[in-house]
């Protein structure tokens, strides 16, 4: 029997397909270890004839792709189908987290494309745990997306930028614009949807709509930041030749690689992941700016602690979620497998306690106003004011 599956997994892929669709109910599945969930495996329209269904597995990033043999789960027991069948139930019990897709296989050539037909089965440690991920995503993804605000309330109460700095601006555009661009085509376009789908046939979509969201609205509140700077009282500051150079750069590759899909060089997924690339860089670069502007004034002046406050309060939860869904999924190369993400988090948040340290210690602001050291341009307008 274990040759015989062994053979119908290699040759799967080689069978014609018929007319019975098979399909799991529910689709996907979470449990806790040592913990059991009732599977339904539905046949459309009825099967037609006596058959044998053999269960196969894949763990990600595992080879081969499929085998019969799983440890996520227990093992399932084969299906035995007879004819004018239209359901059999399963009992999927837990045995160790992680997660594992679950498929069929069959020598009969009545169901159709049995190899587009699987089921993800996440084990958990716990799933309480999974319901405070959901309340820590939520906690986090409320904190950015109104770490914007204070620093335009500030800006609108002191009718001032000065002290913000326009590079940190610019950067901030570039990137939350570059990011919004990933997101709509990842999200919404169908030719890069089906692209994504080719390459990781398991994979689900890593952009949901609240990223969606969320990108748009920093770049629109980012675009009013820079207008504020028109219209109120700024010193003279401007955004730097570096600034404009890089920001530069980063739009010509945008441009050349634009050509290169168009001309079928590169697919338009990779191409998206290019403009993935430009917000990653500007994250690394983006602060330094900001840190220099406060440590030439020796003052926090017109940079406002409240929108690093929330930063670091969503970077923070981000990171916490990051550990507990690895810790609950037993799935740690998520975090040092691929660390970019990890990275450009504790980055982040690392930038968010110098400007505490620099806010709160080194330039406390009941000293900054008398003592801080102007900007350039800035000495002018005060005097003429």
């Amino acid at each position: 029997m274990a040759l015989l599956q062994g053979y119908l997994v290699s040759t799967s892929l080689k069978l014609p397909s018929g007319n019975v669709s098979v399909q799991f109910r529910p689709d996907k599945l979470t449990l806790a270890v040592n913990s059991a969930e009732n599977v339904l495996v539905n046949f459309s329209p009825l099967v037609e004839s006596d058959a044998e269904l053999y269960f196969i597995y894949q763990e990600p990033n595992t080879k081969p792709s499929y085998t019969t043999t799983v440890n996520i789960i227990d093992p399932l027991t084969n299906l035995s189908v007879k004819v004018n069948q239209t359901n059999v139930t399963l009992i999927v019990r837990g045995h160790n987290a992680g997660t594992v897709y679950v498929s069929l296989n069959s020598s009969s050539t009545q169901f159709l494309n049995l190899a587009a037909v699987y089921m993800p089965v996440r084990v958990v440690y716990s799933h309480p745990l999974v319901i405070i991920n959901v309340v820590i995503g939520w906690i986090y993804f409320i904190a950015w997306s109104i770490s914007f605000y204070p620093q335009v309330f500030y800006n609108w109460k002191r009718k001032s930028v000065i002290g913000l700095n326009f590079d940190f601006l610019a950067y901030n555009l570039t990137g939350f614009l570059a990011y919004g661009l990933f997101n709509i085509g990842m999200y919404w376009i169908p030719v890069v949807k089906g692209q994504y789908l080719a390459k990781y046939p398991h994979g689900v979509n890593p952009v949901q709509l609240n990223d969606v969201i969320f990108s748009l609205h920093a770049f629109i509140i980012t675009a009013f930041t820079i207008f504020q700077c028109f219209i109120y009282q700024r010193g003279g500051q401007k955004v730097s030749k570096l600034c404009i150079l890089l920001l530069a750069l980063a739009w010509v590759f945008i441009l050349v690689t634009l050509f290169l899909t168009v001309g079928h060089v590169i697919s338009w997924l990779d191409y998206l992941y290019y403009f993935s690339y430009v917000k990653l860089g500007v994250t690394l670069i983006k602060y330094i700016p900001q840190v220099l502007m406060n440590y030439r004034r020796k003052s926090t002046e017109g940079w406002c602690i409240g929108n690093v406050l929330l930063d670091f309060t969503g970077g923070t939860f981000s990171l916490l979620q990051m550990f507990l869904i690895s810790y609950n999924n037993n799935d740690w190369d998520s975090i040092f497998g691929d660390p970019t993400k990890f990275g450009l988090g504790l980055f982040s948040i690392l930038f968010d306690i110098l400007f505490i340290i620099q806010h709160y210690c080194l330039y406390r602001p009941q000293m900054s106003t008398s003592k801080y050291e102007p900007i350039l341009g800035e000495e002018n307008n005060e005097s003429n004011s």
